[in-house]
C-alpha cells in the first residue's frame, strides 16, 4: 500500500513496478543503476519508493519508448524550433518575445514557459566577490570566455548547494550566475547602480561610452534574441555534461568550452574587425576581394539552418536603423552583404548584425563574444533542466574503431 509521509507520498516495490510497467527485480535494478532512490521501511517489510520521483522516471521511460529507433542520436527538447525563415521559443515566435520583453524575461519563458514581467537577477555578494578576484587574477591580455569559464568556477566552489539538481535549485542557481558572470568581468565604463538588468549592467564592462535609452535597447534586444538556437554545439556539450549530472555550472563550463572554438564562438570578433575594416577603406569591395584572394571565409555571411537572412539579424538591423551613431557600421555591414550576394547569395547572419553595435558603440572586437556567450548562458541552462529530466549518461555514442585489428605484437 502506499504511504503518505513528511517527505511526500511514497510507493511499495509492487506498486511502483506497477507505475513503470516492469517486474518488482527490475525495479531494484533501477536502484542499482542510480535512477531510483529506494527507502528501507522501518518495520523491515521492504523498500519505499518517493511517488514523484517514480512517475518521473515513467514518463521518461514512456518518451524513450516512443521516440524513432535510430542509428544517430536524436535530443527531444521542448525548447526552441527553427524553421527555414524564423525560429520560436516554446512556440512562441522568438524575434516577437525578444521585441516585446527583456532579456530576464526572455530567459524565465524558456526555463519555465511562464513569463514574469520585471523579473530581475541578483548576484549572492559572496559569489560575485569570488568570481571577481579569481578574474583579477588573470593576465591582462585573457580574452572574455577565459575570463567567464574562471567566473563560472568561483561562483560554484562558492555555493555548497551547486549539486542539488532539483528544478527549483537549478533555477535559482542560474538566477544568481548570470548577474555573477557580468559583475565578475573587467569594467570599461562607470557601473550603475540604479537599473539591474543585465544589459545595462554588461554595457559598462563593454564600452566607457554611457549609453542612450536606444543602444541599451539594441544589447538587450540582442541578449534576448541570442538566449538559445537549438543543439548548437556548445549546447550539445552542456546536455553531456548534464546527462553526466554534473551541477550546472560545470554544464555551463562545458558550453564555454566549446564556445572557445574558432569555428563557433570567435565569427562576432572576426566580423568586428572586417567592418572596421570596410570603414577604413571607404567600401566593403576590395576588404571583401583581399578576403576572397587569401581564401578566406567572409565573416557575418550564412547560415545552415536559415534559406535567407538569419531572423536575429534582422530584427537587430532593424533596431539599429533607429540608432543615430549606427549608420556608417550599419551601411558598410549592408553593402558587405550586398557585395557578397552577387557572388553566391549568402545573407547576414547574427555576427554581422551583432559587429554593427559593437563598432558603432565603440566596444571591443570581443564585445560581441561575450554578449553571446552571456546571452547564450540561459539557453544552456534551460538545456541542462531538460537533460536532468531524462535517462542518466544517455549521450553514449559507440565508438567505430579502425585501429589494427588486434592481436598486434607487443611493443
Amino acid at each position: 500500500m502506499s504511504d503518505q509521509t513528511e517527505g511526500g507520498r511514497r510507493l511499495s516495490t509492487q506498486e511502483a513496478a506497477r507505475v513503470l510497467g516492469v517486474k518488482p527485480a527490475t525495479v531494484y535494478a533501477y536502484v542499482s543503476r542510480g535512477q531510483l532512490a529506494s527507502r528501507r521501511d522501518p518495520t523491515g517489510r521492504g523498500s519505499s519508493f518517493d511517488a514523484v520521483e517514480v512517475e518521473a522516471l515513467a514518463r521518461r521511460s514512456r518518451r524513450e519508448a516512443a521516440a524513432p529507433a535510430a542509428g544517430e542520436l536524436s535530443v527531444r527538447t521542448a525548447l526552441t524550433l527553427i524553421e527555414p525563415d524564423r525560429y520560436y521559443f516554446r512556440g512562441v515566435d522568438a524575434v516577437a518575445l525578444a521585441s516585446r520583453y527583456r532579456y530576464e524575461e526572455v530567459a524565465e519563458w524558456l526555463w519555465t514557459g511562464t513569463l514574469t514581467p520585471g523579473t530581475r537577477f541578483t548576484a549572492p555578494p559572496e559569489a560575485l566577490e569570488a568570481a571577481r578576484r579569481a578574474v583579477e587574477a588573470l593576465p591582462a591580455h585573457s580574452g572574455p570566455v577565459d575570463r567567464l569559464r574562471v567566473a563560472v568556477a568561483a561562483a560554484a566552489v562558492a555555493d555548497p548547494l551547486r549539486f542539488d539538481l532539483s528544478e527549483e535549485a537549478v533555477l535559482g542557481s542560474a538566477r544568481c550566475l548570470i548577474p555573477t558572470l557580468v559583475g565578475a568581468l573587467p569594467a570599461a565604463g562607470t557601473a550603475w547602480a540604479g537599473d539591474g538588468r543585465i544589459a545595462r549592467r554588461l554595457w559598462s564592462r563593454l564600452t566607457p561610452r554611457e549609453p542612450d535609452p536606444d543602444a541599451l535597447a539594441v544589447l538587450d534586444l540582442a541578449l534576448a534574441l541570442l538566449v538559445d538556437h537549438d543543439l548548437a554545439a556548445s549546447t550539445l556539450a552542456v546536455r553531456v555534461a548534464a546527462s553526466a549530472r554534473a551541477h550546472p555550472y560545470a554544464a555551463v563550463s562545458a558550453g564555454l568550452g566549446a564556445l572557445e572554438g574558432p569555428l563557433h564562438g570567435a565569427a562576432g570578433r572576426l566580423a568586428h574587425r572586417m567592418l572596421v575594416e570596410v570603414l577604413e577603406q571607404g567600401g566593403a569591395a576590395p576588404v571583401v576581394a583581399e578576403y576572397l584572394r587569401a581564401g578566406r571565409r567572409v565573416p557575418g555571411l550564412g547560415h545552415r539552418l536559415y534559406q535567407g537572412e538569419d531572423p536575429r539579424a534582422g530584427a537587430l538591423f532593424a533596431r539599429l536603423e533607429g540608432l543615430g551613431q549606427a549608420g556608417p557600421a550599419l551601411a558598410a555591414a549592408r553593402e558587405v552583404a550586398a557585395v557578397m550576394a552577387r557572388q553566391g547569395g549568402l545573407h547576414a547572419n547574427v555576427d554581422l548584425a551583432l559587429a554593427v553595435l559593437t563598432v558603432s558603440c565603440g566596444m571591443p572586437a570581443e564585445a560581441g563574444e561575450t554578449v553571446f556567450a552571456v546571452a547564450r548562458t540561459a539557453g544552456w541552462i534551460a538545456h541542462a533542466l531538460e537533460e536532468y529530466q531524462e535517462r542518466p549518461l544517455r549521450m553514449r555514442p559507440s565508438g567505430q574503431y579502425h585501429g589494427p585489428r588486434p592481436p598486434q605484437p607487443m611493443p
